[in-house]
């Protein structure tokens, strides 16, 4: 992508309210979330799973495991929702290929903005890990071999925990091998203008740069994959694209042809799509 394509076009409360409300720019979105669900629940009755494991005392602190025999990695997915919405269970559906492909999967929930900021939310994301890594295997999700992914907040999350320091982390870093934040926010300074939005974050321009991932470097060395749907946005792609840049070598963007805000989760379970097959070479 050219400097120029990098560039954000001048923010105006109008630009960032359409760039950002991807429910308006797709609006078969309630088709996805519906489908989602039955999905989730048809796994959870007929799949294997550990439901509702405690990593911290808030009802929303949980994390669901869906294990793999012999797994040979365990896939972490971190929900979207704009840090304000949504939960894990709607994500259940996300487990079956990746099972079937020898890969554990956990979902952990996490608190909600308003109730606690954007920053307390990339604290659960931590938590959530070190306690996958500590008492994972023993629900079949190996932690020597984790891939960390998300979409939507779920992919600012990723990022966010592939920049945390060390002294976070209850784990030795080389057991993360590869990250896939997808749909992602990195650069936190639109959210300044999203009126609605920022009502529940409660940024102000010292917490947005402190959140905004593009000025910092990763802490774990393994690889990235950062994604966005090409029927996305603009500024969801620049966003993709410049978290790529900035954190090159070890990360590389991808854009994947066609795909909104919500139909790129999907690609993201299905084999022979690229997403899918992306992080699967992660493993190894």
């Amino acid at each position: 992508m050219s400097e120029e394509e990098l560039t954000r076009s001048p923010l105006t409360r109008e630009f960032v309210e359409r760039e950002y409300n991807n429910r308006a720019l797709v609006p078969g979105h309630p088709a996805f979330f519906a489908r989602w669900e039955k999905d989730s629940a048809y796994v959870r009755e007929t799949m294997g799973c550990h439901l509702d494991l405690p990593y911290g005392p808030h009802a929303r602190q949980k994390v669901d495991v869906f294990p793999a025999p012999n797994a040979r990695g365990t896939l972490i997915f971190i929900h979207g929702g704009y840090w304000r919405s949504l939960d894990k269970g709607m994500f259940s559906w996300l487990a079956a290929s990746w099972v079937a492909a020898g890969v554990s999967v956990a979902i952990p929930g996490y608190r909600l903005a308003p109730e606690v900021g954007i920053e307390h939310i990339v604290d659960d994301v931590i938590e959530a890990t070190n306690w996958l890594a500590i008492n994972g295997s023993q629900y079949g999700a190996p932690p020597n071999r984790i891939v960390v992914s998300g979409h939507s907040a779920g992919g600012h999350l990723t990022a966010a925990l592939f920049a945390a320091p060390g002294s976070r982390l209850a784990f030795d870093p080389a057991s993360i091998v590869g990250g896939v934040p997808f749909s992602g926010i990195f650069d936190f300074e639109p959210m300044l203008l999203h009126a609605a939005y920022n009502a529940d974050f409660k940024l102000d321009a010292l917490r947005a740069r402190a959140l905004t991932l593009v000025e910092r470097k990763p802490a774990l060395p393994a690889p990235l994959v950062v994604a966005a749907g090409g029927a996305e946005s603009s500024e969801f792609q620049r966003q993709s694209h410049c978290l790529a840049a900035a954190w090159a070598p070890q990360a590389r963007g991808l854009i994947l042809p066609g795909l909104n805000h919500f139909s790129i989760v999907d690609s993201f379970a299905e084999r022979g799509q690229p997403l899918y097959e992306e992080a699967l070479k992660l493993f190894g």
